[in-house]
C-alpha cells in the first residue's frame, strides 16, 4: 500500500508529509505490529494514510505532526497503577480519545477493554481508530460521542462513576476560564472518593499565559499556574486535590516557539 497524496490545506507549519523516525516511537511500532498485525515495512504508509484521512476531519497540530503516536498515558509514572486498578475492576475514561490509541495500549498491556470508555467530539476520529488499529471486531471498549459543553450529552451517564480520567491534549484547547469550566465538568465524572484521579499531558510553557494557536486561544500552563488552577477548582467544588505536574521539552513543536513545553500531570482526589 502506498501513502496517499497530501490532503487539502496541508501547506502549514504543523503538517509533516512523512513521519520522522522519532515520530513513530518504538512503543507505537510495537503496538501496531503486535496488536494490529501490521507488517513492519507497512507501518509508515498505513499511518500516513490514516493521518491524511484524519486531517480532512480536523487539521489539529497533533494530527499534522503525528503526535497521536507518542506515549500518552503510558508515559506517566502512575501507568502501572492505572493498569492494575483497571484489572481490579475500576473504570477509566479516555477523554477526547481521538483514535483511541491510549485505549489500545492499555488493552495490549492487560487492562480489560470493557472497563474502559472512550469519548470524542468527532465520530470520524473514533471510526479512524478502528481503521488504524484494525480491531473493529475484537475491541470491547464503549465509545461515546459527546461535547463537553453540552449538559445533556452522553457523559451524563458516567457522572460520578469513573475512577480515572485520562485527558491527553485536551484541557489546553481553551483559554484559562474555559479550562476551569471544562476541568470542573471532568472532575464531576469521578467517583466522590479518595483516590479518584485525572491524569494526562498537554501543551505547556515556561512562562504561563494565553497565546493564539491554530485551534484558537490556548492557555499554556507551567507547574505553578496548573496547581493554582486546580486549587481554585477544588475550593469551588469543596474537594481537596493533590496535584503533581512537571514540564518536559517537546520534540518537534517548532511552530510554537522555544518556550513551549509539555506538561504532564496527575490530579488525585483526597
Amino acid at each position: 500500500m502506498s501513502a496517499s497524496k497530501d490532503p487539502p490545506n496541508a501547506d502549514v507549519d504543523w503538517f509533516d508529509k512523512q513521519p520522522r523516525d522519532s515520530q513513530i516511537p518504538e512503543v507505537a511500532r510495537r503496538l501496531l505490529e503486535t496488536y494490529s498485525g501490521i507488517p513492519p515495512d507497512g507501518i509508515v504508509d498505513h499511518v500516513v494514510n490514516v493521518r491524511n484521512d484524519a486531517w480532512k476531519v480536523h487539521p489539529y497540530p497533533c494530527i499534522g505532526q503525528f503526535r497521536f503516536l507518542e506515549p500518552g498515558l503510558d508515559g506517566i509514572e502512575e501507568y502501572e497503577e492505572v493498569v492494575k486498578r483497571l484489572q481490579d475492576g475500576q473504570k477509566l475514561l479516555d477523554m477526547a480519545c481521538c483514535f483511541g490509541q491510549t485505549i489500545r495500549q492499555l488493552v495490549a498491556d492487560g487492562a480489560p477493554a470493557d472497563n474502559i470508555y472512550g469519548c470524542d467530539l468527532q465520530p470520524d476520529f473514533i471510526e479512524l481508530g478502528y481503521k488504524l488499529f484494525k480491531d473493529r471486531d475484537k475491541l470491547q471498549t464503549k465509545f461515546l460521542v459527546a461535547d463537553v459543553f453540552d449538559t445533556e450529552s452522553a457523559l451524563n451517564d458516567l457522572k460520578g462513576d469513573l475512577d480515572i480520567v485520562y485527558a491527553g491534549s485536551f484541557f489546553h484547547l481553551w483559554g484559562l476560564e474555559q479550562q476551569k469550566q471544562v476541568s470542573k465538568t471532568v472532575a464531576s465524572l469521578l467517583r466522590p472518593q479518595s483516590g479518584s484521579m485525572i491524569v494526562g499531558r498537554q501543551v505547556g510553557a515556561v512562562n504561563a499565559g494565553e497565546r493564539a494557536v491554530p485551534t484558537g486561544t490556548m492557555f499554556c500552563h507551567n507547574v505553578d499556574s496548573f496547581k493554582t488552577m486546580w486549587k481554585e477548582i477544588g475550593d469551588d467544588l469543596g474537594v481537596t486535590f493533590t496535584v503533581k505536574a512537571s514540564l518536559k521539552v517537546l520534540g518537534h513543536d517548532h511552530f510554537m516557539g522555544d518556550q513551549t513545553r509539555r506538561i504532564w500531570f496527575s490530579v488525585k482526589r483526597q
